[in-house]
């Protein structure tokens, strides 16, 4: 496992949502009500970008079908089509003034 350095402290705030690729991993941070999140950034079902999807309570819908994912969890909670995986959630690292991810390599 190694240690990804995500984003620092002082630039995470309320609304914040940024994707990051790291080897094969395509992950999503977000803040929202001062807690934070690292989910996979595609969709399961079609792997459409979660970059612009909205966030209604603590679901993200997919823009593309209108999936629905728990944020905290992943677990898949709406479908219109075929039901899919849950989404990927990653534990994040906190590390002197920044937040990052520990990964396989």
């Amino acid at each position: 496992m190694r240690y990804y350095s995500l984003e620092k402290y002082i630039n995470l705030f309320d609304g914040y949502r940024k994707v990051f690729k790291i080897d094969s991993h395509h992950l999503m941070l977000l803040q929202l009500d001062g807690d934070r999140y690292l989910i996979e950034s595609n969709c399961p079902h079609r792997e459409y970008p979660l970059s612009s999807s909205d966030v209604d309570g603590m679901e993200l819908v997919c823009p593309q079908h209108g999936y629905r994912f728990d944020i905290q969890s992943g677990a898949l909670k709406h479908f219109s089509e075929e039901p899919c995986r849950n989404l990927l959630c990653f534990d994040l690292v906190d590390r002197d003034n920044e937040v990052g991810v520990m990964l396989d390599y």
